[in-house]
């Protein structure tokens, strides 16, 4: 669900700034909230949240578009022995099915965002909190966003291995399938249906 990347991941930690005594050093690291929120125990719980959601909007989008599909099919077998008052009724009854099922896409896409933020927003509080204990513990005066960074230490991962150690999570191995693991968010579908093309009345 690349689209659907949450705009609560995009704007976290674009900056987080670690406050200290004025001592004129100046520590900077970064880190990336998506890794983070992919190795912790609640991604999968999230992520399969997120996949039920999506599953059951779809399902009632594919019913919708069905139903169009049918009476599309219906109408164009039957137009010529209609009526000029019953064709004109039908054309009516297939415009607004069809924005019907527009408007379903734009409120399941909204539900679908809105569920994410709402299974992120505590996970995201707790990965803010030690990463400002972190910070704090080990002298970083300044941590940016992994996702902004142009250019870094090849080591740059260690601040985000320390965040991760102190939510009790042992770092996979650089390198292997779960260290490059996309964030739930990421991979949840969204229900996807293409929007049905107007019906052309009858000249």
């Amino acid at each position: 669900m690349n689209k659907l990347k949450s705009l609560l991941v995009a704007a976290f930690l674009l900056v987080s700034v670690a406050s200290f005594a004025q001592t004129g050093t100046v520590k900077v690291g970064y880190t990336n909230a998506n890794y983070i929120i992919s190795q912790l125990p609640e991604s999968r719980q999230i992520e399969s949240d997120l996949k039920a959601h999506s599953s059951q909007l779809e399902k009632e989008l594919q019913n919708k578009y069905k139903s169009y599909q049918e009476k599309v099919e219906a109408y164009k077998k039957g137009a010529g022995q209609m009526t000029d008052v019953v064709r004109a009724d039908r054309e009516k009854e297939l415009t607004t099915l069809q924005a019907s099922i527009e408007e379903f896409q734009r409120n399941a896409d909204a539900s679908l965002q809105k569920k994410e933020q709402e299974k992120l927003q505590p996970v995201m509080e707790k990965i803010q909190k030690a990463i400002d204990k972190v910070a704090k513990e080990n002298g970083y005066t300044h941590i940016f966003t992994a996702e902004a960074l142009l250019y870094g230490p090849e080591d740059g991962n260690a601040f985000t291995d320390l965040v991760l150690k102190d939510l009790g999570v042992t770092p996979a191995p650089k390198g292997s399938p779960a260290a490059s693991a996309a964030s739930p968010a990421a991979s949840a579908p969204k229900p996807a249906v293409t929007a049905p093309s107007a019906v052309k009345k009858k000249k």
